[in-house]
């Protein structure tokens, strides 16, 4: 009888702990030491995306370095994907007592991190890598947030795209993401690997956010490093300024010869205005 009940709250204790590692939001691992740095990761990017970054910066500063759930080796978690994942990023902050530290986002992360700062005006200052407040009036005319929904023909799609189909989709957005071949098949299998609903559906909830109007409630110093390809220098300068207009005040910084990756195209010119902007 002994046996049994304790075979039973072992299978209780198992449970109970995958339960729990299924429902957190993201992994993350922290290194170095010294002033605090939140670095989150682009769509279905794991923080191996950082690692030329961290090895960098690392050397100064306390890294903390984020993978969301549905992405690299983190199980998914139930929708809404993104606000639970914003929800418990600010307790992370808030039960590590990160409210000074710099917020350094990608893409997603950007977003997250701006989403973040439009709550909490304490953080030393934000860098943002070739993110908007509203991914979806970048994609759409006439966008509102409402017509972003989970039910809708393409979701169905991509869900029901065999494996074949899939890569064969995000192969072709990956050419676009990087210039170099091999940066191209990291970010095409990063997107292979991610839990497919966690890939329909997140998406979803970015399309959704939209932070133009909430960007006049940040008031600590902004520094945004751009993309300029595909589509040139005028019309990163157009799109940037136009979404960041409600914004106080930022220093925009245009990486020349660059695709979405920019620590990725021009890692050198990255992180030389990443560490301009801590040391500003």
């Amino acid at each position: 009888m002994k046996t049994i009940k304790l075979l039973v709250f072992a299978l209780f204790f198992i449970s109970s702990f995958s339960i729990t590692a299924q429902d957190n939001p993201f992994k993350v691992e922290v290194f170095g030491k010294g002033e605090p740095i939140l670095l989150f990761p682009g769509f279905a990017c794991t923080g191996d995306v950082w690692e030329a970054t961290v090895a960098e910066l690392s050397k100064d500063y306390e890294c903390h370095v984020f993978t969301f759930a549905g992405f690299g080796d983190v199980p998914a978690i139930e929708k809404p994907w993104l606000p639970k994942i914003k929800d418990e990023l600010v307790k992370y902050i808030s039960s590590n007592k990160l409210d000074n530290a710099v917020l350094l986002g990608h893409s997603l992360g950007g977003a997250l991190a701006l989403w973040i700062a439009t709550e909490n005006s304490a953080f030393k200052e934000l860098i943002i890598i070739d993110a908007l407040p509203s991914t979806g009036a970048l994609m759409m005319p006439n966008f509102k947030s409402e017509y972003m929904v989970y039910d809708s023909p393409y979701n169905k799609k991509v869900l029901g795209m065999n494996d074949k189909d899939f890569e064969s989709m995000v192969s072709q957005m990956a050419s676009g993401m990087a210039l170099d071949a091999s940066n191209q098949e990291i970010i095409k299998d990063w997107m292979i690997k991610a839990d497919r609903e966690t890939y329909v559906y997140g998406y979803t909830d970015l399309l959704k956010l939209d932070l133009r109007n909430d960007l006049s409630k940040i008031d600590i110093p902004v520094t945004i490093l751009a993309a300029t390809e595909p589509y040139g220098i005028e019309m990163a300068k157009t799109t940037y300024n136009s979404q960041y207009k409600t914004l106080k005040e930022y220093n925009l910084e245009l990486a020349m010869g660059s695709s979405h990756f920019i620590m990725f195209d021009q890692p050198d010119w990255f992180i030389e205005n990443v560490l301009k902007a801590l040391e500003d």
